[in-house]
């Protein structure tokens, strides 16, 4: 092959191609991404808004795929980040990097099973339609319309892709036509399997220059057995300070009295009537006791829960023993029943025995933490996490390939430490020791993975070598081209009392009203609950005359879209606007954030990784606590500056963030804004922004 042109010329002529201009931050992560990838090393990279990582990532990407003829895969968070390079960066990126290349570059993106129509199971979906467990004719009706809506759609997509289908449907018909991984009975028995819409989203992957999937996808590809990836050495995590969540949440198990009814209801179809109906009364046995146990974490197992857990589990094993192995060629149709049956079966089989042996060891010692979950309108469940998914990231992704971890947010307190920890990185190779191991001073020269294949139960990260086994990395913060102190206030409303837990008080509202009046609307309200968001919107709405837009009132984009396009108006909500917001122009000069936002005391989860660093002589605040509230504080905050011209005010309204020991932790982890505590200076900052005139005096 031809030798290809370095990054720095790929790079200028991407820029070129599609109308940029050349930026420091862009170019020094490019070539940080090129190096750490030519020496096999781990790379992590903050990026901030407005660098271009994207295309920091993505030449490098493309060139090192071509060179050594394999995948890269590239991992997003969030669907609009995985639509955004499939649709709009790697198109125009291939054609401008085509006239320069052997070939034009060619890419394809993997999501779950569960994302694609399933032929087969379209088959059946009015018979499991009227199986599910609705009690409303309205929602049997519903139900119906759309199954029979997606008949229709059958007939004329060319994807089967559900984000495709506009407008969509609900996650309860969109399950009757679909089937997980662990479901499908695969393409060589299924009488579709060469329609199969899955399959040819799967072969479309095979060879191509880069592939963009999601990190959950990445974590199931991660926790099983067989690999859902092409094979590939090196990997783009994009969004990676939401990794460690993505990882979790595919990690987690969940038992419900209407999960087990599930499973006896598909096993029902392959076994004994008495063998079925006695995990049916499991069930019944499970649903009991969940109203006699508070709902929260379970640090401990009463004696009937436990044995409800264990009933449902050993009833399960019965139905899979009863089932047996395969009897040889199947119909389709039986061939369907029984991959259904056993993955329902397995799956309540596994979390009943994860949820009893996560009580095993003492309190200090647990790896998983159990947790039960009652809310109005929903059946009771019962939930079993990992407390950590650092150990499966460090053996299975960072083990056996390269990977660079990239996002606008990834310092928590000035520091990678925090996120690097979570990842199960350890520590950072600093750029001295990487020369001394140059100069061949260093005992543990070491590739991006070693070869060492066990850790010694006492190494301590702290110590004066890294521990066997651990990944080599290196940070890099390239900054942002926005001048973040020029174009940004940071103003915290000191005057203001603690919040409490009983709403918003009265200073609050007032405090949100008057922002709102000075900057003449343009306001995007960040609630730490959705009731302070309601009951800002409800309140607010009765004191002034600007439009007010509230999360769940219509689908997120619609609401962003109408709060763009009116300059006048807010938006209110909760996490999902946190992260999810992206309007720059004079449509957002303020940013208001109701408090703190720290996990809530109740958070089984967060609570017991907090307990658990305690125990082990860490400091769980911090290292969980204030961590999460410094990521979204960061990621809330940045919704203010989206280009170079943007300017405005971010107005924290917890005095905590300016008097508490841990504000400065907080702080660190923010933008370099110009900082105030005085309302007059924030109101007078948004006037101007709004060209209104200031108030007479007095």
């Amino acid at each position: 092959m031809a030798e290809l042109p370095d990054i720095p010329t790929l790079l200028d002529a991407a820029v070129a191609a599609l109308g940029g201009s050349r930026r420091e931050g862009q170019a020094t992560m490019a070539a940080a991404v090129d190096e750490a990838v030519d020496k096999r090393e781990h790379l992590v990279v903050q990026a901030g808004t407005g660098t271009g990582k994207s295309l920091a990532y993505l030449v490098p990407a493309i060139r090192h795929a071509m060179a050594k003829e394999t995948t890269v895969v590239v991992s997003t968070a969030t669907i609009a980040l995985q639509n955004q390079l499939i649709e709009r960066d790697l198109p125009r990126l291939a054609r401008a990097l085509a006239p320069m290349l052997p070939r034009e570059p060619t890419f394809a993106v993997l999501k779950g099973r569960r994302n694609y129509l399933c032929r087969n199971r379209l088959q059946t979906a009015d018979e499991e339609a009227e199986d599910t467990e609705l009690f409303d004719p309205r929602q049997l009706s519903s139900l119906g319309r759309q199954v029979a809506r997606l008949h229709e759609w059958s007939e004329e997509t060319v994807t089967g892709d559900r984000d495709e289908l506009v407008p969509g449907v609900s996650d309860l018909a969109w399950r009757q036509v679909s089937v997980g991984a662990n479901e499908c009975m695969g393409a060589r028995i299924c009488p579709f399997g060469q329609e199969c819409f899955a399959e040819f989203a799967r072969e479309a992957t095979q060879g191509v220059d880069v592939v963009v999937t999601n990190h959950a996808m990445l974590s199931i590809d991660m926790s099983q057995g067989y690999h859902i990836m092409p094979e590939h050495d090196t990997i783009m995590i994009d969004e990676a300070h939401e990794l460690v969540d993505r990882a979790t949440s595919v990690a987690t198990g969940v038992l419900s009295e209407r999960v087990v009814n599930a499973a006896a209801k598909r096993a029902a179809r392959l076994v004994e009537p008495g063998v079925s109906e006695r995990l049916t009364e499991c069930a019944d046995g499970l649903a009991l006791m969940f109203t006699e146990s508070p709902d929260g974490r379970l640090d401990h197992i009463d004696d009937a829960l436990a044995n409800a857990v264990a009933a449902i589990r050993d009833a399960a094993s019965a139905c899979v023993t009863a089932i047996g192995p395969s009897p040889g060629e199947l119909d389709p149709d039986g061939a369907s029943d029984r991959r259904l049956a056993l993955a329902a079966l397995n799956e309540v089989h596994d979390t009943a025995v994860r949820v009893l042996e996560s009580f095993e060891p003492a309190l200090r010692d647990r790896t998983e933490v159990v947790w039960l979950t009652k809310v109005p309108g929903r059946q009771p469940a019962l939930h079993v996490a990992p407390l950590g998914v650092g150990g499966l990231l460090r053996e299975k992704l960072f083990g056996d390939r390269t990977v660079v971890l990239t996002s606008a947010t990834l310092t928590l307190g000035g520091s990678f430490t925090a996120l690097a920890n979570q990842w199960g990185l350890g520590r950072e190779v600093t750029q001295e020791a990487a020369e001394r191991a140059a100069a061949g001073r260093d005992p543990d020269p070491s590739p991006a993975r070693d070869d060492a294949s066990e850790e010694e139960p006492g190494d301590d990260d702290d110590g004066p070598h890294r521990a066997a086994g651990e990944p080599r990395w290196r940070a890099l913060d390239v900054g942002s081209p926005f001048e973040h102190a020029r174009r940004g206030i940071l103003y915290v409303a000191t005057h203001l009392p603690t919040p409490g837990r009983d709403g918003l008080a009265p200073a609050y509202l007032d405090e949100i009203a008057e922002l709102i009046e000075a900057a003449d609307g343009r306001a995007l309200g960040l609630f730490s609950s959705m009731r302070a968001a309601q009951q800002a919107s409800d309140e607010l709405r009765e004191r002034l005359d600007h439009p007010i837009l509230c999360q769940g009132e219509d689908s997120t984009g619609q609401l962003v879209r109408g709060f763009a396009e009116d300059e006048r108006s807010c938006l209110f909500g909760t996490l999902s606007l946190w992260q999810g917001v992206d309007v720059p122009g004079p449509s957002l000069s303020l940013v208001i954030v109701d408090r703190i936002p720290f996990p809530r005391p109740d958070d089984p989860l967060a609570s017991a990784r907090q307990r658990s660093v305690a125990a082990h002589g860490g400091n769980g605040f911090l290292s969980v606590a204030a961590t999460h509230a410094a990521l979204l504080l960061a990621q809330g905050t940045g919704r203010l500056l989206r280009s170079t011209e943007d300017r405005g005010v971010i107005a924290v309204l917890d005095p905590r963030l300016a008097t508490a020991r841990y504000g400065g932790f907080l702080r660190a982890s923010l933008p370099p804004y110009w900082g105030t505590t005085d309302p007059t200076v924030a109101r007078s900052a948004l006037r101007r922004l709004s060209s209104q005139p200031e108030p007479a005096a007095g």
